[in-house]
């Protein structure tokens, strides 16, 4: 018993620290966001401020008008990771049921088109954005990130599907439900930690992309958020403040979104459901 203790002690410490290595660079950005400039200037490397100020959110808000790039980037990435769980969803269940044996080769074709960099599509995507006259649009950005994240969100979900029985789907049938009564209410709800864990990898895909949306819109209203925080760096001043409080305002959305659903996220919804 006293190793067992010991153990569970060692144990305990050790996690904690990893939670404190974890944690420590997100509290120091949030905490150096509210610090004012003599702050910075003075002490920077002093942990909490000594006055709490808003100046720097206040900045970069209605100063630098970083609003209308927060509502392009909610805009685009929640429409990029509806769009992107429909459609994945649908065609994962269809591989799984209607083409079980064609499934695995289509999945490791889709997987396929990762292996190009991001960097090396960018030329074909701008020609082809410009021949349908989606550039600088939120359409058109929308486009592209669903090229990269239905793949994947296609891959990952065909999993999920797989490990749902069919003879839920079976019992469903006889009490009387049709295919999409079957589809939506049982299947979704015993897959619904497959489709929030490609959801959040979706949403924070789109959130944070920086290159597409760099090269793709050229109006300042309507580029996103990390190509709006990438311009505070490129200042011949450096405002420290304004950029913490920048890049707070980039991680705050996707840990929101995580804290939100993350009760969806326990598995094994489905065992036990048949006997």
């Amino acid at each position: 018993m006293k190793k067992i203790k010991f153990g569970n002690v060692i144990s305990h410490f050790y996690l904690i620290i990893l939670s404190i290595c974890a944690v420590f660079p997100l509290a120091w950005l949030l905490i150096t966001a509210f610090k004012n400039s003599s702050d910075m200037l003075n002490n920077p490397t002093r942990f909490l401020p000594t006055e709490w100020t808003l100046e720097n959110f206040n900045t970069v808000l209605f100063g630098l008008k970083f609003t209308i790039n927060i509502r392009n980037s909610l805009i685009i990435a929640v429409s990029t990771t509806l769009i992107a769980i429909i459609i994945s969803s649908l065609a994962a269940y269809g591989i799984v049921r209607f083409f079980p044996k064609l499934g695995d080769m289509m999945t490791k074709v889709l997987v396929t088109t990762y292996m190009f960099p991001s960097i090396m599509l960018v030329i074909p995507y701008a020609m082809v954005m410009r021949m349908i006259n989606l550039t600088n649009t939120r359409i058109g950005l929308v486009l592209v990130y669903l090229s990269f994240s239905v793949p994947y969100a296609v891959w990952m979900l065909v999993g999920f599907f797989k490990t749902v029985p069919i003879g839920i789907e079976e019992a469903g049938r006889i009490d009387g439900a049709n295919k999409i009564q079957v589809f939506v209410r049982i299947v979704l709800p015993l897959v619904s930690p497959g489709i929030v864990s490609t959801a959040i990898y979706v949403f924070i895909n789109a959130w944070n992309e920086y290159l597409y949306s760099m090269i793709l819109m050229s109006s300042s209203d309507k580029t996103t958020i990390s190509v709006a925080v990438k311009t505070l760096q490129a200042a011949d001043i450096m405002d420290w403040g304004a950029l913490m409080a920048a890049c707070a305002i980039v991680v705050i959305p996707s840990i929101v979104f995580f804290c939100l659903i993350q009760n969806k996220l326990s598995g094994g919804l489905s065992e036990g459901a048949v006997k």
